[in-house]
């Protein structure tokens, strides 16, 4: 390969795998995670068709609008520079930020569920969003997604229901040798999320709690303080084009919601609910490694403009949730090097099915 070539790949690699770690990482690992739905479960059961909690909760003011398009070169800069990108979910005192986030994850966020969990068109996952609103006087951060769920409504007229159907999933077993994993030792010291930001450093609202990345642009890595949660670091390698990811402090639960979430991004946003039944109990340290190929080709279905195919892709982010499919083989095979295995099942899976959503707001 070309020397210049070489360079210019790698530089595009570290931002593609910067981009994907800002977007996605802080929602996946982690001790808490979204429950298993319930064996008992009935196969098909719908739940209201508009849930909305007993007293209207809604912001007192809220600026709407689509997000305006990356600019990757500038965003690579500013990270050069120390000045991190503000996406995703903030919540400080009274005001609620949510930048660049695609509707999908904004419906997630308004009904506490993951983005593999949301059933909508396609465009879900592809436009993105910038929100500020100010809460009222007395509101507290819990009382965000329900008045996410009340602007959603109001803005984008989105209409939704929940429904627990039975689908095929992947299980998250042991392997016939046994875990291979280490377990944690120890307990990680809590995050404080009014510790000022050390330069290079940014915060987020992730469903877990706050969670703080520090972006290595230099040597192609980053750094995620969950705090008691447990510490991700990922690091890349241009050569062998991989990008690897440890983690500690991480329950059986945790990992298969990183695989669902990796693994949907990664085929397309089709594919199987990966299910922790491993009935393993503690905290591990846990080693994945995963394609940069399949890597860019989610970020591309995200909007971003990378290497392989330019702009945003329209089709990006599969109509159905909970189904993983094609594009983890390399995850795979990391799940069988940790003494584990997935098995193909069924099971019930909670979902949001969005009935209608406007794509412009009012």
């Amino acid at each position: 390969m070309d020397k210049a070539v070489a360079r210019k790949l790698s530089f595009n690699v570290l931002l593609t795998a910067t981009a994907w770690v800002v977007l996605t990482a802080p929602v996946a690992l982690g001790q808490a995670s979204a429950p298993p739905p319930s064996a008992a479960a009935s196969p098909a059961a719908t739940v209201s068709s508009q849930p909305a909690p007993a007293a209207k909760l809604e912001f007192d003011v809220a600026s709407v609008r689509p997000s305006a398009p990356l600019d990757m070169q500038k965003m690579a800069a500013d990270m050069q520079a120390g000045k991190m990108p503000n996406f995703g979910i903030h919540i400080n005192g009274l005001r609620a930020e949510y930048n660049y986030a695609t509707m999908k994850s904004l419906i997630a966020s308004a009904y506490k569920l993951k983005e593999y969990q949301v059933t909508g068109p396609a465009w879900l996952a592809t436009d993105h969003f910038d929100i500020v609103a100010k809460m009222p006087d007395g509101a507290t951060k819990d009382d965000a997604p329900a008045m996410l769920q009340t602007l959603l409504a109001d803005r984008f007229k989105l209409v939704a229901h929940r429904e627990t159907q039975e689908h095929p999933v992947l299980a998250l077993v042991v392997g016939k040798g046994g875990p291979k994993m280490k377990e944690s030792p120890g307990d990680a010291p809590a995050l404080d999320p009014d510790t000022p930001l050390k330069p290079g450093e940014m915060q987020m609202d992730t469903p877990d709690g706050p969670a703080r990345m520090t972006i290595d642009m230099k040597n192609g890595g980053a750094t995620i303080n969950m705090g008691a949660k447990g510490i991700i670091k990922y690091s890349v390698d241009p050569q062998s084009m991989m990008m690897h990811m440890t983690s500690s402090k991480t329950t059986m639960a945790a990992l298969a919601d990183t695989l669902t979430q990796m693994m949907t991004q990664m085929g397309g946003g089709s594919g199987r609910q990966v299910l922790d039944m491993t009935e393993l109990k503690g905290n591990y340290e846990v080693t994945l490694e995963f394609s940069l190929a399949d890597m860019m080709a989610a970020a591309r279905a995200q909007g971003f403009d990378v290497p392989g195919g330019g702009g945003s892709a329209s089709g990006g982010g599969a109509a159905v949730a909970s189904d993983p499919g094609g594009g983890g083989s390399t995850v795979s095979a990391s799940v069988e090097k940790l003494g584990l295995k997935l098995e193909q099942r069924k099971a019930p899976v909670e979902q949001v099915i969005v009935d209608s959503v406007e794509k412009t707001p009012t």
